[in-house]
């Protein structure tokens, strides 16, 4: 009785604000819907288990030098982020069961397999986060 009174009571969390995501050295917008994985369950969890990411979208997950994509069931495009969001790997078409590690990364933006080529980013490209339409917060 206790524990469903608990979980009733439970304050349900706020959703993630989205940003859109600039290179600020090419010119080009890498995503328009991005969402943050913040807090130890949301990065954990990450992407496994989507079926698809639709283009534009993507996670950014901070803070974070090394990704995996065991269970995932598509491959994604990783760019790795220093402290000043300036990129310091890429790795597209990160296949399923693969891992990536950049040890002077602080964060990594997971997209759709194919934005880091159509946007041309490169390492020491600088990125920028803005909030989309509808968030209330910006980076």
């Amino acid at each position: 009785m206790c524990a469903q009174k608990f979980a009733r009571n439970k304050p349900k969390p706020e959703p993630s604000p989205e940003y859109e995501v600039l290179n600020l050295d090419r010119g080009s917008r890498l995503a328009s819907c991005v969402q943050v994985a913040g807090t130890s369950s949301t990065r954990r969890t990450g992407l496994r288990g989507k079926e698809c990411l639709a283009g534009g979208a993507g996670l950014w997950i901070a803070p974070c030098e090394a990704i995996h994509t065991f269970g995932m069931k598509i491959p994604i495009d990783a760019i790795f982020l220093d402290s000043t969001l300036r990129v310091t790997k890429v790795h597209p078409k990160m296949e399923p069961r693969r891992i990536s590690v950049c040890l002077s990364a602080s964060s990594v933006l997971e997209l759709e397999s194919g934005a880091i080529c159509r946007s041309a980013t490169e390492v020491g490209d600088r990125l920028s986060f803005h909030a989309s339409a509808g968030s209330h917060e910006g980076a």
